[in-house]
């Protein structure tokens, strides 16, 4: 039996000025599934994700989001139905406390009771941050920073998760931290659509893979076939094809 798509992208092109920096992309994501998309630094990846939250538009194409065309909607309305992306840069609010960030998460959902229990969920996967709750968020290190914005993006209760290079800049353990955390909100049943430049952590994490480069994909498939594909192997995993 087949999952339903809850993501689906028909040849969408998006172009800055005169330059496509997205050509004719196909891309599917099913109900539950984790998906990677890798590729080099401009490949296209990130303006793939900020298309499919309206954050630049599309210059042709179609997204449907659960079934349903989204270009043109309104950001906020993607978040109220759960749709919610964690941008590269990760986006908190230094100022204010890592609780007060986790708030803001919450703010399009009526149930606080249910936004409250959120927040401990949130503490529970992240211990770090429960130490650090008053804490001013802009004191913290940047893995600590990378867990507070996918911690308020689980406030938000997603149904699907745009993930923007979440291992960018960090050290080994706390990418190794982050990534279990990752694997944790998959087992929730929250579908993820994962950007990384992190290849081989971003295949062995993820069901599935798309290899974006120039704009286009070029290759897709199970990620543990990615993984094994030599192409692959050579551009993105750093080893020579052995044959």
């Amino acid at each position: 039996m087949t999952t339903p798509n809850l993501l689906e992208i028909r040849r969408l092109d998006v172009s800055y000025g005169g330059i496509r920096a997205v050509r004719g992309l196909d891309l599917t994501v099913g109900q539950g599934e984790l998906v990677s998309l890798i590729g080099a630094n401009g490949a296209g990846k990130s303006t793939t994700l900020r298309a499919i939250c309206g954050l630049v538009p599309a210059a042709g194409g179609e997204i449907l989001y659960d079934g349903r065309p989204i270009l043109g909607r309104p950001v906020h309305e993607m978040v109220l139905d759960g749709l919610v992306m964690v941008p590269e840069g990760r986006g908190i609010f230094g100022q204010l406390t890592i609780e007060e960030n986790l708030n803001i998460g919450g703010y399009t959902r009526k149930d606080h009771a249910e936004v409250r229990a959120t927040i401990e969920h949130v503490f529970e996967l992240f211990p770090r941050l429960a130490e650090r709750r008053r804490q001013s968020a802009g004191t913290l290190s940047g893995g600590e920073q990378q867990m507070l914005a996918m911690g308020r993006a689980m406030v938000s209760k997603p149904r699907l998760l745009l993930l923007d290079e979440p291992s960018m800049g960090l050290a080994p353990l706390m990418v190794e931290k982050v990534f279990e955390v990752v694997r944790a909100i998959a087992a929730e049943g929250v579908t993820i659509l994962l950007i990384e430049q992190n290849a081989r952590l971003a295949l062995e994490v993820s069901a599935r893979g798309y290899v974006m480069e120039s704009g286009q994909i070029t290759l897709s498939g199970p990620s543990r076939q990615l993984i094994d594909d030599p192409k692959v192997r050579a551009a993105y995993l750093g080893e020579e094809d052995a044959a």
